[in-house]
């Protein structure tokens, strides 16, 4: 009985395959509202105020990032907890995103997410009102001080390795 419970509880991690493909839609979803912002840009690109272009900027690298993190997560999810990946030279990082590590990108990832929040917010201030402002500060904060402990939680871990 030990043996059959134990065995499903090992094959239930198969159940992670359909979140991780869903991923790969929500991929596909970003990269279809990254062009469209492209394509919407390009014609009134020549007539664009410079922090207008700015602030479109950090909205594609926005997109960009949080792709990035759905790769990370989709890619080294399914390494860490289905299975592994046929390792060729394309592929080599892989083996480095552990749980633990991958916390820490998904932290950081958050943290640069937030930072070009911030900073989108900042070229907008005089439309955005004073206390949303500090708001978004303590988030960011909060967000970097999460990041950090995470990182120092797992210090200790790195070093006994």
């Amino acid at each position: 009985m030990q043996k059959f419970i134990a065995n499903l509880l090992l094959n239930a991690r198969w159940l992670l395959a359909p979140i991780y493909l869903g991923l790969s839609l929500a991929l596909l979803m970003i990269a279809i509202k990254f062009f469209m912002q492209v394509i919407h840009v390009i014609p009134e690109l020549l007539s664009m105020r410079e922090t207008d272009l700015v602030l479109v900027v950090l909205a594609l690298i926005d997109m960009a990032l949080v792709g990035s993190l759905v790769v990370m997560v989709m890619l080294s999810g399914y390494e860490n907890f289905i299975s592994r990946f046929e390792k060729d030279d394309n592929l080599g990082w892989l083996s480095e995103l552990d749980a633990s590590s991958l916390k820490i990108k998904v932290a950081t990832s958050i943290v640069a997410i937030s930072a070009i929040h911030l900073l989108q917010i900042f070229m907008n201030a005089e439309s955005v009102p004073d206390n949303k402002i500090m708001w978004y500060i303590l988030l960011h904060i909060t967000f970097v001080i999460t990041a950090f402990v995470l990182s120092r939680m797992d210090a200790p871990t790195k070093i006994a390795r």
